[in-house]
């Protein structure tokens, strides 16, 4: 929308700043953290007097964890929803509209929905359960065809086919199956998506990782979409990709806005709403920009969270022994007698140098 009033340039000059993609995404960060800042405390108090409060796993459930979250009880959830504003209102505002971008809210949009049903039912029901597994998978392998039919069909459509890693110049393969495109793009944005819901068990984890993670997303969407640049690091330019960035830059303005109230003790949880779909987005993004296997290093994070719930799962089951202490790895930490704090910054430290990690592959090619 704003970016059209670039064309008003000749009525007042400094509105051709609009159509530079720089101002727009600095524009983005600071506009979504303004609205975070502004709008979070209004629904944090709605979300209390409607007594949307998280619910928790009892000691029978969880041992040691139930005793450590006795005084998280009550914390009003659905945070999510916060975020999701501060994007999608600055998107609105602030991007200019293609295929990419319409694919990338689109995901964002279903998986917040979906999120919010889960964290409804969990409410209303008061248990941990939500949305069934099967039909929470089944939805977002819905999203994730539709998602892939928009790009197919759109002028990105071969591009998209092709399949990228790190350190090579070029594309293992030119030209993906649309069977082998579906399974892959659900493998990447499903598993994002629930590797960020595990990720989301202690104040300020999942959120300041998002931060991290965004970030490195943002620089591989502008590079992506500056042809002189993609030509210089060997990398696949993806012609509008820029868009993405301003997307990048309005989610860590939110991210930020809800981590000052989501910092231990936290005033407010996320909750599915949040996590489910920030996931969806990050992994959308990340396979939109062709840098689909990057995610596995930037956000490493995410993937340490969901490793070690496979690896206590197969091994209690295999030989009747866990591996961990509890799982997802953050608990186990939090069980062992380190505070949640430490915890949480420990995590954010290393996030980062997983997301400074995955930029490095720019130049490793």
């Amino acid at each position: 929308m704003f970016f059209d009033i670039a064309d008003l340039e000749t009525y007042f000059g400094p509105f051709r700043l609009f159509r530079y993609l720089s101002f727009r995404c600095a524009l983005a960060l600071a506009l979504s953290f303004g609205i975070g800042l502004l709008i979070a405390p209004y629904a944090i108090r709605k979300l209390r007097q409607i007594k949307f409060g998280q619910s928790f796993r009892t000691q029978s459930e969880v041992g040691k964890l139930a005793i450590l979250h006795e005084k998280k009880k009550g914390t009003p959830t659905m945070g999510g929803i916060i975020i999701f504003i501060c994007v999608m209102t600055v998107s609105v505002l602030l991007v200019k509209l293609n295929a990419l971008v319409f694919t990338a809210l689109f995901v964002y949009a279903s998986f917040t929905l979906l999120g919010f049903v889960d964290d409804y039912l969990k409410i209303v029901k008061k248990n941990s359960k939500g949305v069934p597994g099967k039909l929470k998978l089944a939805v977002q392998a819905a999203t994730t065809l539709t998602a892939l039919a928009i790009l197919l069909l759109s002028p990105y459509g071969e591009q998209m086919r092709q399949l990228y890693i790190p350190f090579l110049k070029y594309p293992i393969v030119e030209h993906m199956p649309v069977l082998f495109m579906a399974v892959f793009l659900f493998l990447i944005i499903a598993g994002s998506s629930n590797a960020m819901n595990l990720t989301d068990g202690v104040d300020g984890l999942a959120i300041g990782c998002t931060v991290s993670t965004a970030l490195a997303y943002a620089v591989f969407s502008y590079v992506a979409g500056n042809v002189i640049s993609a030509n210089y690091l060997f990398i696949s330019h993806v012609p509008g990709s820029g868009e993405l960035t301003v997307i990048c830059c309005a989610l860590i303005g939110a991210s930020m806005a809800f981590l000052w109230h989501n910092a231990p003790p936290a005033e407010v949880f996320m909750g599915d709403t949040g996590s489910l779909a920030i996931g969806g987005l990050i992994g959308t993004i990340a396979f939109m920009v062709q840098q689909p296997f990057t995610l596995i290093i930037v956000g490493g994070i995410f993937v340490m969270e969901a490793m070690s719930v496979m690896i206590q799962v197969f091994s209690f089951k295999t030989t009747g022994r866990k591996v961990f202490l509890m799982s997802p790895i953050h608990h186990h930490f939090e069980i062992k007698g380190w505070p949640e704090t430490k915890v949480v910054i420990r995590f954010w430290i290393i996030s980062l140098i997983f997301a400074l990690a995955g930029l490095a592959t720019l130049k490793l090619r």
